[in-house]
């Protein structure tokens, strides 16, 4: 079994935190909440985390999602308030362009790992795929209208130029280029409700999804274009998984929750014909937080994790 232990708390930030993501070298941590403001915490000389930076201004309600491109020189936002913001470091962090489009609130973002393509997704229903070029200019590529309700989260795939997007529907749809456009190719089905978030492997084979069903599920392609859920594990908590998260470089995966607590699972091979995967749970902080934990976030070279809260706090945790 893993420990977790606390080791910071940021200070309060007096409102709902949202969203917290690392940039690639782990050396931010960027938050975001209902204040409408972005956070960037760094280590300082003593090893403390200050708030270096505070983005506001680029949104006029709640901020939703975050997303570091791959350079790590520019941070995108989703809000409630129907658009996306492009923040570049360069800059100093202000915002560089504005994505308009979506009819309602953005409900996540993410980069691809060329740094070429940015999705978005909406409780429009839709899902949007820009084009990002040399000159930092922003064009839609794609709009997608395959769910048939809101579309909580989307993350693009760490290896290969394919994204996955859950929704309100209780699906999970894949999608890649086409010849001339951006389309679903698979639906991943399972889930008997909504599906909050969803986190691929490090190598990009699995797929792993959380539910307001209170179960985790990891999805693999067991032929092409052909995906199927490979481990399921049910009951996994007592109220709605919020968020989960897989650490690249390890087996390890942490979920956020309703019932306002942080596991850890580990995922084991269990050897037999249908090459399954068991989730073996290895840490359950009961009273991570005093309200609903939102989101988790694995550092990208230690062994940190990062939760954020609607009681308005931040933590870091310890894995040992």
């Amino acid at each position: 079994m893993l420990q977790l232990s606390c080791i910071r708390e940021f200070e309060n930030c007096n409102s709902k935190v949202w969203f917290v993501c690392w940039n690639p070298s782990g050396t931010i941590l960027a938050s975001c909440g209902s204040d409408k403001k972005i956070r960037l915490w760094e280590k300082n000389s003593q090893n403390e985390f200050r708030c270096i930076q505070t983005l506001e201004n680029g949104h006029i309600r709640t901020i939703r999602s975050l997303a570091w491109s791959p350079c790590g020189k520019y941070l995108a936002s989703a809000s409630f308030d129907a658009t996306t913001c492009i923040w570049s470091e360069a800059k100093d962090w202000d915002c560089i362009g504005t994505l308009e489009g979506h009819e309602n609130e953005v409900k996540s973002v993410s980069w691809a790992a060329t740094g070429k393509y940015l999705a978005t997704c909406s409780r429009d229903k839709s899902v949007w795929v820009w084009e990002f070029d040399d000159e930092e200019n922003f064009e839609c590529a794609s709009v997608m209208n395959s769910h048939s309700q809101d579309v909580k989260c989307i993350k693009w795939n760490p290896k290969f130029e394919i994204f996955a997007s859950s929704s309100y529907d209780n699906s999970i749809k894949l999608y890649r280029k086409g010849a001339d456009d951006w389309l679903p190719f698979c639906t991943l089905e399972g889930h008997t409700s909504t599906v909050w978030s969803i986190s691929w492997s490090g190598d990009g084979k699995y797929l792993v999804s959380c539910s307001d069903d209170r179960s985790l599920k990891i999805w693999k392609e067991v032929e092409p274009d052909i995906w199927t859920c490979i481990s399921n594990l049910p009951q996994s908590h007592s109220r709605p998984i919020y968020c989960v998260d897989w650490k690249h470089k390890s087996q390890l995966i942490s979920t956020a929750c309703g019932d306002d607590s942080v596991k850890v699972f580990k995922v084991q091979e269990f050897s037999n014909e249908n090459a399954e995967l068991v989730l073996n749970l290895q840490s359950n902080q009961i009273r991570a937080h005093d309200e609903d934990v939102n989101c988790v976030a694995w550092h990208p070279n230690e062994d940190l994790l990062a939760s954020c809260s609607d009681d308005g706090s931040i933590k870091l945790w310890k894995i040992s």
